[in-house]
């Protein structure tokens, strides 16, 4: 590892000497650092001393980096993704946020996470994205600054003044239903511990070649999620009242008007998530979910 690349969120107290650690260790091993613009100026605040005179513009991304180290929550590690975008870097999650499925390094192993990742002890996973295209009146138009992937989910869902919405949807241009709901939530497997475990959604084995449609607060009761393969390409048209819909990739959301189409497929590049040797999905879902908990204690 010759040159890493840092992006955070503010942190609690009693995780700034876990940080200052980390910076530490790193000026220790002579590599090359550098910083998001925007954690940088929330470090500025603190009493974190780093050194690190190299910081990149968020909008822009990192363009050269052998890995990026992504503190916070999940939400931290969403952003680092589009921060990397095509050029497939990979990135560790360490959690100093709250729940932590994909940032599941605590602050107090990241001295020992980062010896393991200089000695080369570590696998990559790669994980599926979704990729969206969307038009009015047959032109493409951009509502993301194209950033038009995702990590957890592709989300369809009404705006906070409507009725429920209709969402005619298509496989591979044949004709799977029209989802008279709240919303409708496409995920990749990593994103099944999300927004779509919350809708009632499967839980999926994050390298699992698959997507999940799962309907919010679907009319029909008998509708239910469906898996389907990530090779397919799915597409979208909505009719609302309001005449408006919210589109949503990740965190990342806009209101557009109910004539914009939008094409779904799997996108051509992947997010590359670092994985520690004793980081294991199905403990993270014990840990995390509290399986095999009696509650009654």
């Amino acid at each position: 590892m010759k040159k890493i690349a840092i992006h955070g969120r503010n942190f609690s107290e009693n995780i700034l000497p876990f940080v200052q650690g980390m910076f530490d260790d790193l000026a220790e091993r002579n590599c090359e650092v550098i910083i998001s613009e925007t954690y940088q100026n929330f470090l500025s605040t603190t009493n974190i001393n780093h050194n690190v005179t190299q910081f990149y513009d968020t909008k822009k991304g990192v363009f050269e980096a052998d890995c990026v180290l992504s503190l916070g929550g999940d939400g931290t590690l969403l952003e680092s993704v589009t921060h990397v975008r095509e050029r497939e870097i990979p990135i560790l999650g360490i959690n100093t946020g709250r729940l932590g499925f994909l940032a599941a390094i605590s602050p107090d192993k990241i001295k020992e996470s980062l010896s393991e990742l200089f000695n080369n002890e570590f696998e990559i996973e790669r994980r599926s994205l979704v990729g969206i295209e969307t038009t009015q009146n047959g032109e493409v138009v951009e509502f993301f600054d194209g950033v038009n992937f995702g990590l957890n989910e592709l989300g369809l869902m009404k705006t906070d003044t409507s009725s429920m919405i209709v969402i005619k949807s298509y496989l591979n241009g044949q004709e799977l239903n029209a989802y008279w709901a709240d919303g409708l939530i496409i995920s990749t497997p990593t994103g099944s511990t999300g927004y779509c475990l919350s809708v009632g959604g499967p839980l999926v084995m994050p390298t699992s070649d698959i997507f999940v449609i799962a309907p919010m607060s679907p009319h029909n009761l008998n509708v239910r999620p469906l898996v389907v393969s990530s090779d397919v390409v799915m597409s979208f048209e909505i009719e609302s009242r309001s005449k408006n819909f919210m589109i949503s990739l990740d965190s990342r959301s806009k209101v557009v008007d109910s004539d914009t189409k939008i094409t779904m497929k799997r996108e051509s590049f992947d997010a590359c998530v670092i994985k520690m040797k004793d980081t294991n999905f199905l403990n993270t879902l014990r840990s995390k979910l509290n399986w095999g908990l009696d509650v009654r204690n």
